[in-house]
């Protein structure tokens, strides 16, 4: 226990008090506001995050319905650490695009030509909206059609999703998912009307 704190037992509590001014010092969550300024200080950032302040920034954030997010939203990934971090982007991943609830597009490239195309192959398939409970919240989900893979997405403001990719590995170059590694994260930018 650090110098100059306390640590107080009673039979059904134990609290832990700074002795200098007797305040209580367990860890206080994050708020929207606080979420929403570190986000756009990773994002103008080069470098790996750290899972867990990604984790708290979600914890912060709000949950969102499949119906408010429909439309055609730009990919950025967040590097920390996760396989899949550098690969879709330098496979031309834009992003992803909503068109219905049952009409997804997980993987939006950009080919070589410039034109956008949805990376049927890639994705097996394209993808579904739904909502699906993600760490005791539900919330805005892409369910793909041909992999055992799910983006839970939450929203960070009117234009911008934060996204997490969940998912079961089959051997797959591309995609894994290892047991306490962390979850491929992203951001979404609504693409302007």
């Amino acid at each position: 226990m650090p110098m100059g704190t306390a640590l107080i037992r009673s039979s059904d509590c134990r609290l832990r008090v700074d002795l200098i001014g007797f305040r209580d010092i367990k860890e206080i969550e994050m708020d929207i506001d606080t979420a929403r300024s570190r986000l756009g200080a990773i994002r103008s950032q080069r470098g790996q995050v750290k899972p867990e302040e990604l984790d708290e920034i979600w914890r912060a954030l709000d949950t969102v319905r499949p119906e408010q997010i429909l439309g055609a939203w730009k990919g950025s990934e967040i590097d920390n650490g996760h396989p899949l971090c550098g690969k879709l982007e330098a496979a031309g991943w834009y992003g992803k695009t909503f068109n219905s609830l049952l009409d997804a597009k997980p993987l939006v490239m950009r080919g070589k030509d410039g034109e956008l195309y949805s990376n049927t192959e890639l994705g097996r398939g394209e993808a579904s909206l739904w909502m699906v409970e993600f760490r005791g919240e539900s919330t805005a989900t892409m369910v793909y059609d041909g992999r055992p893979i799910f983006d839970h997405l939450k929203k960070v403001d009117d234009h911008t999703l934060l996204g997490m990719m969940n998912g079961k590995s089959h051997g797959d170059a591309i995609f894994q998912f290892d047991d306490g590694a962390p979850l491929f994260t992203f951001v979404l930018d609504r693409n302007p009307a």
